[in-house]
């Protein structure tokens, strides 16, 4: 790397892909810098990942206390207060915060506080920080997302809320429309339905968790359901109005319009690229609808410049940004393994309960690839152990090709199918099928034990169906 740049690798933005990037580049003998105009951790650690997971947990917690009720423990709710459970799921963000600073620390990587711009492809202006400039080898763009705000929907943060703002609430609404059925809506859905706040679901495709298995959706569907959540699907929302502190929702569908009330509405329709404001006209990179356009190692079009994350219209997920960071680290070390991350190898999750964790294409999606496969299902309710803590609600599913018995794919909807997922994709990521699943000895009583009989059931001997 030149000597004449601060550093060998400059990143913008401490999120989970910018500060893995650091991290990374420094193990491997890089000198290194991150650029942060606010908290590092970025959207996940801050406001996403981190405490939308705490407030499900605690959400899990409260929703269970009728567990008790059945064994004649009377729980008296009256002096519930949500904005304890807001104040802790703040305390378990800022707790992983200032773990990352101590991280950056330790790996000696300069944190340097502000809003980077390019000036050239080698220089970055920083406003509102103590250092006026920095200079660098190789920059990484990690810039992360933000809520997408539609027309007529505008964010004020009370009423109308985005997920930050749902996030950041300490005072419970009584009715809630959630606008979008993906994982952001049907997540925060759960929290406050479990809460006790009146929830419709509005989707303007035919299911919820259109990214998902339909047989996986029709689960967490009618689980939903059960506990009172309204689903608005195949409908749009076509205008708002607000009075009297209530806001009234024109919606449409194929049977013609309808309108509803609620004391607030969370906009979760998407996320939007933080591609602006970044100088990137200076050096010849141009983002298409906001999203950076890069070539193997997540390299754009400036030599020099890499782009990870949300910003280049990649799977928003955390998880995907690390793995993406990691990947440009091991390049510019000269020790990369990967060119980029392979779509079928990524795993998503859904944390509501039942969970949903998934990788591959969905059956639907298969089809419309053209790709031979089969499938095979095997439900939550064969494993001993999910009947024994009364989580029996859910499947395993694997697609995997007819002839060779490749994994392809894999679906699991139920309890901790966030975690069972990895089993399935260490699998396929390490070339092994359905039989070495099926033969190796699971644990008794486990709900792994599912996924080791949906293996089974692929081979055509699940013993438990």
């Amino acid at each position: 790397m030149a000597s004449e740049f601060d550093y060998d690798v400059a990143v913008i933005g401490a999120g989970p892909g910018g500060y893995v990037a650091a991290i990374r580049a420094s193990q491997l003998g890089l000198k290194a810098a991150v650029i942060e105009r606010d908290k590092p951790g970025g959207v996940c650690l801050n406001i996403g990942c981190i405490p939308s997971k705490a407030l499900i947990h605690h959400a899990e917690t409260f929703l269970h206390r009728k567990d008790l009720e059945d064994f004649g423990v009377k729980v008296d709710t009256s002096g519930f207060d949500y904005s304890k459970v807001y104040k802790r799921s703040r305390n378990a963000a800022d707790a992983l915060s200032k773990g990352v600073q101590m991280l950056l620390k330790k790996n000696k990587i300069d944190l340097v506080a502000g809003e980077a711009k390019f000036v050239n492809k080698h220089e970055l202006a920083i406003e509102g920080g103590d250092r006026k400039k920095v200079t660098a080898g190789n920059i990484i763009i990690a810039t992360g997302g933000r809520p997408r705000e539609i027309p007529g929907f505008e964010f004020d943060e009370k009423q109308v809320l985005s997920s930050t703002g749902l996030l950041y609430l300490q005072k419970l609404p009584k009715s809630m429309v959630v606008m979008g059925g993906g994982y952001i809506g049907m997540e925060f859905a759960y929290v406050m339905n479990a809460f006790g706040v009146d929830v419709t679901v509005v989707e303007m495709l035919p299911t919820i968790l259109p990214a998902s298995d339909t047989e996986v959706t029709k689960v967490v569907h009618k689980a939903f359901e059960r506990r009172g959540v309204k689903f608005r699907t195949g409908t749009k929302v076509e205008s708002m109005e607000k009075a009297s502190g209530k806001l009234t929702l024109t919606l449409s569908n194929d049977t013609g319009n309808e309108q509803i009330e609620a004391e607030t509405v969370l906009v979760a329709i998407g996320r939007v690229a933080n591609t602006e404001n970044l100088g990137l006209e200076n050096i010849g990179v141009r983002p298409e609808k906001g999203v950076i356009r890069v070539e193997d190692y997540y390299r754009t079009s400036a030599s020099n410049v890499f782009a990870i994350g949300d910003v280049v219209g990649t799977p928003p997920l955390a998880h995907v940004a690390m793995k993406e960071g990691e990947i440009v680290a091991e390049y510019l070390a000269g020790s990369a393994k990967e060119t980029s991350v392979a779509d079928d190898e990524i795993p998503a999750a859904v944390y509501s309960e039942p969970q949903v964790a998934y990788f591959g294409p969905t059956e639907e999606a298969a089809k419309k690839r053209g790709l031979k496969y089969k499938s095979a299902t095997f439900p939550y309710r064969g494993a001993g152990k999910s009947v024994a803590v009364e989580q029996s609600e859910g499947i395993v599913k694997i697609l995997y090709e007819p002839e060779t018995h490749e994994i392809l794919a894999a679906h699991v909807v139920g309890k901790d199918a966030s975690e069972l997922i990895h089993e399935l994709l260490l699998a396929k990521k390490s070339e092994l099928l359905p039989e070495d699943i099926a033969t190796m000895i699971h644990a008794h009583p486990t709900l792994s034990e599912a996924v080791m009989e949906g293996a089974r059931s692929a081979e055509g001997w699940a013993v438990h169906a």
